[in-house]
């Protein structure tokens, strides 16, 4: 159905309240065609419940040898001998300090400054969005695709498109032309 190479341009975003089947099956089904990574962003869960279901997360991860990021919970990413961390920028700010140990380090921006600073804060990649329209921020005006180049153009590091986002190869090629890395996409991977 989909042109497995196209997932390595994607990192998946998971969000149990989506999922198509069982929460752990879909990450198994998501994990089979091999994203760029998968951000584990169940942000409703306290630090104790996000860190049970992450063992499992990154079992299923390391079982298909996918990239697995943590979201928020930087101590349990370390209980958990994990490297990969995405923080909101404003617990990047806060914790910048205690971050050493992560080889990727990332974090979510809305404006070119905030790229730059996120740069500078020693993040290793950003993911900048809402570029298209989507239900998960419904009402609000997307950024586009000239915000994505203008990101794009002020950072060295990588970029991933966010907001939007579908599993289309044309749709991923035209954020990769504004210098994008690839795309985020959340409701799709939680409907594959």
């Amino acid at each position: 159905m989909y042109d497995d190479a196209l997932f390595s341009h994607i990192l998946a975003v998971s969000n149990r309240t989506l999922s198509k089947r069982p929460f752990l099956e879909q990450i198994e089904e998501i994990c089979k065609h091999h994203p760029k990574g998968l951000i584990l962003r169940e942000k409703d869960l306290s630090e104790a419940e996000y860190t049970a279901l992450a063992k499992d997360v990154l079992a299923i991860c390391q079982r298909h040898n996918v990239s697995c990021i943590l979201h928020t919970y930087f101590r349990a990413a370390k209980e958990l001998g994990c490297n990969a961390i995405h923080l909101p920028l404003p617990l990047l700010r806060a914790h910048k300090e205690e971050l050493s140990g992560f080889s990727h380090v990332g974090t979510s921006i809305h404006a070119p400054a905030e790229a730059e600073e996120a740069e500078k804060l020693g993040a290793t990649y950003i993911t900048a969005g809402h570029i298209y329209a989507t239900d998960c921020k419904k009402g609000l005006p997307p950024r586009g695709l000239v915000f994505l180049e203008e990101v794009c153009r002020r950072v060295s590091i990588p970029v991933y498109a966010i907001g939007g986002i579908k599993i289309n190869e044309k749709q991923l090629q035209e954020v990769m032309d504004c210098g994008a890395k690839g795309g985020c996409i959340m409701s799709g991977m939680m409907q594959l």
